[in-house]
């Protein structure tokens, strides 16, 4: 299973599109698809449609990411490779969540390949202006608010050696570099 992560409007779902076209027997998996589902929550309960409010934090993130690797452990049965593209911002720096990942993708034979999209946030700030979603209004009208939040960091977890996961780097605040990492990464991912 290949995790692409990042924080927001590093290039995710690019790259993970981009190297799903590219593998062989892949199947590809983005947590975005569960925000219309998500989105009937906040209606339903009352609520501003706000993705970094504490009612989706407490009522709503942890369950889309459940979701998508629930279905993607599923999946797993089906194809050689799962591709998800998700931010995974919690979950990359908890060591005990990964375990668990870890685990139940133990029990299906399969393996984790984390990789770690970096970008300048400068950069990410200019695509989330331009991408022009929904889900980035409170983030781009609160942006040094926002951008405080927001660690661009490899997490720590993610470092070790010895944690039972693959992790790759991939370098996205360019084009120039984009077509250097997309050119070194496949190769290492069908050989795996």
């Amino acid at each position: 299973m290949i995790l692409v992560t990042s924080p927001p409007a590093c290039g995710k779902t690019y790259i993970a599109k981009q190297l799903a076209k590219n593998l062989k027997h892949v199947v590809y998996l983005d947590k975005d698809t569960l925000i219309p589902l998500s989105n009937r929550v906040f209606i339903a309960a009352g609520q501003e449609i706000n993705r970094s409010s504490k009612f989706f934090e407490e009522n709503i993130r942890d369950y889309e990411y459940e979701a998508i690797v629930d279905i993607g452990v599923e999946a797993l049965e089906y194809d050689d490779i799962v591709l998800i593209n998700a931010p995974f911002t919690k979950e990359v720096h908890n060591e005990a969540v990964l375990e668990r990942f870890r685990t139940k993708l133990a029990q299906k034979q399969a393996k984790l390949v984390v990789i770690w999209v970096i970008t300048d946030p400068q950069v990410c700030h200019e695509r989330m202006i331009h991408r022009g979603s929904i889900r980035d209004t409170w983030k781009l009208s609160h942006w040094n608010e926002y951008i405080k939040t927001v660690d661009f960091s490899i997490p720590e977890p993610l470092k070790r050696l010895d944690a039972g996961h693959d992790l790759i780097l991939f370098h996205n605040s360019s084009d120039e570099e984009f077509n250097q990492s997309m050119q070194e990464i496949l190769p290492r991912l069908e050989q795996d």
